[in-house]
């Protein structure tokens, strides 16, 4: 493309000014989660609909049952194309573990070169806005946005997106497009950019089993009395069996095996496995037997305790049997694992494995598919190429632990696939406290971005 490198250098030129910008959208307390700070997401909201506004996007603040969505369009022709991300952020507890405070944004040096430090830094305000600097680069140069674009900015993805199905259902008609790009994503390494093409579908279960109708002394039922804490530790143990393979009937209908060249090129990753535990203080592989830690990962589908409680644990001692034992238990999904199928599988499990006197409730559920992607569509190709000429290394297709539920509605809903491409760390430090991101990401994300739509255009 003859203004390509134009384009480039402007958004080069531009850097000071777009840093501005950020640090504004990271001051704003947009936390979804707390109502206390709704009027935070309505400001970022039209803090991003009147920047879209500013470099030629036709952009408005669609309110919602919750926090409003932000939609533009940019009123050209050809290949349409629809970006999403979201401006909400986690909450920021602990906040004494914070080092500064997490919206006040700041540069620091790190070790690595130079970091943003700030809540929302990498996800998902930082990542969405090297979009926005991309179309504001380029329409600075050529006059124009670059194609036919529609930006969906959500303010709900970090509290579940209860208004986004509805959303997307009621506008289907305006925001169906070609294809999605979505920028929630990261680098495999700090020179190998990725774009994400699997990812696992979930399965959550939250449950209590009751027992007698209040608590007992143990010295007094200790023996005859069910306690259900018991009921419930050996339900759980029995949901794996020694190879760490899941015993639920059926579980593995729909998973499919790798293929030999697949897995040669996840073996050219050479990931580190030693490196990836170590980093949280294990030493030990601890999954499905015969499968590496990276297969594990991407490709193979697993149940998880994620929580269990009953019975007296403060402080001290309580010789108590609770009258009730609850758990919450997720399942990761590959390939075309059936959701409901699962779900109705595990409290099948619960129900025949209670003795007499126990009866389960079932509380919360949460249920998706496992997402795969095609590759081998024109527009994946293109990304890769257009990243590659950015960074030192060529991009690769990677497969993702867990789950981008935006990426199933736009399929189902919209009928549409997604290609995912992200510039985060894998130390940014995202839900947690000193959150970052890598002022090389920025840059380099808003140039790949620049690099990404001249060839989707083209």
């Amino acid at each position: 493309m003859q203004n390509l490198e134009t384009i480039l250098a402007k958004a080069t030129e531009n850097q000071p000014a777009a840093f501005d910008r950020l640090f504004e959208l990271l001051r704003i307390k947009s936390i979804s989660t707390d109502s206390a700070f709704a009027t935070d997401c309505v400001e970022a909201a039209d803090w991003l609909v009147a920047q879209l506004n500013d470099i030629g996007f036709m952009a408005s603040r669609r309110d919602t049952d919750g926090h409003p969505m932000v939609v533009a369009h940019s009123g050209c022709k050809g290949q349409h194309m629809l970006f999403y991300g979201h401006y909400d952020v986690q909450p920021v507890d602990p906040l004494d573990l914070w080092d500064n405070p997490p919206f006040e944004p700041r540069f620091e040096d790190s070790p690595n070169g130079q970091i943003i430090r700030a809540r929302g830094a990498s996800d998902d305000k930082g990542q969405l806005m090297t979009f926005i600097e991309a179309c504001r680069a380029w329409k600075d140069v050529t006059g124009e946005l670059p194609g036919n674009i529609t930006i969906l900015f959500e303010g709900e993805e970090e509290s579940a997106s209860p208004s986004l199905v509805p959303f997307l259902t009621a506008n289907a008609d305006e925001l169906k497009a070609d294809f999605a790009l979505v920028c929630d994503t990261g680098l495999w390494d700090s020179d190998t950019p990725a774009i994400t093409t699997m990812l696992r579908g979930l399965v959550a279960e939250d449950f209590t089993i009751h027992a007698a109708n209040r608590d007992l002394h143990s010295g007094k039922y200790g023996g005859p009395a069910i306690n259900p804490i018991r009921v419930l530790t050996k339900i759980l143990g029995g949901l794996h069996d020694e190879q760490g393979r899941v015993t639920l009937p059926n579980f593995y209908e729909g998973v499919p095996r790798i293929s030999n060249s697949l897995k040669a090129k996840w073996d050219a990753l050479n990931f580190d496995t030693e490196g990836f535990l170590g980093d949280v203080g294990l030493t030990t592989p601890a999954g499905e037997e015969g499968f590496t830690a990276m297969e594990q990962i991407w490709s193979r589908p697993t149940c998880d305790i994620n929580g269990i409680n009953g019975g007296y644990t403060g402080e001290g001692f309580k010789t108590v049997l609770p009258a009730e034992a609850h758990a919450k238990v997720s399942f990761r999904l590959v390939g075309t694992q059936d959701p409901e199928a699962i779900s109705a599988a595990f409290r099948s499990y619960i129900k025949d494995n209670l003795p007499p006197d126990c009866t389960v409730t079932f509380h919360s559920e949460d249920r998706a598919a496992a997402t795969n992607l095609p590759v081998d569509a024109p527009e994946f190709a293109l990304a890769q190429k257009a990243l590659g000429d950015e960074w030192p290394n060529d991009a690769m297709f990677i497969g993702m632990g867990g789950s981008i539920p935006i990426v199933g509605h736009f399929q189902k809903i919209l009928g549409m696939d997604s290609v995912l491409i992200g510039f985060g760390q894998e130390n940014d430090q995202i839900h947690a406290p000193n959150e970052k991101y890598d002022v090389r990401s920025f840059k380099k994300g808003t140039r790949s971005w620049i690099r990404i739509l001249a060839a989707l255009k083209s």
